[in-house]
């Protein structure tokens, strides 16, 4: 049963993570909870994975508090970071942008269209 409240693929497994990486060049990963800054971030994850221009790239969900959230925790690009949810942009297994706290679309857009233009 999916720990967040997301229609967006959620990874819960080492061998989750490993395949997503493995078999997607293009990869936002939103590792959150179900809370005030995350959802509208889901909100927008979820539209866009609807969205035609951006096919190409992979959207997943990652609950914060599950034990496979540590290759998102452990990261260099999160050491420093103080709110949720950490949202990181892999770019064929190499992280190449990373953010945390609440994103709006335009930010979220901002970032897919210059690491993953198709």
């Amino acid at each position: 049963m999916p720990m967040l409240a997301t229609d967006l693929t959620q990874i819960e497994s080492d061998a989750e993570f490993e395949k997503l990486l493995a078999e997607n060049p293009n990869v936002m990963l939103c590792c959150g909870r179900n809370g005030p800054m995350c959802l509208p971030v889901y909100d927008v994850m979820e539209t866009l994975q609807k969205d035609p221009k951006y096919a190409h790239v992979a959207f997943r969900a990652m609950p914060f508090d599950h034990p496979v959230a540590r290759h998102v925790r452990s990261l260099p690009h999160t050491r420093n970071f103080m709110g949720l949810p950490f949202t990181i942009y892999y770019k064929n297994g190499e992280v190449v942008a990373a953010t945390s706290s609440i994103q709006n679309k335009a930010q979220i857009t901002a970032i897919l269209d210059e690491h993953f233009s198709a």
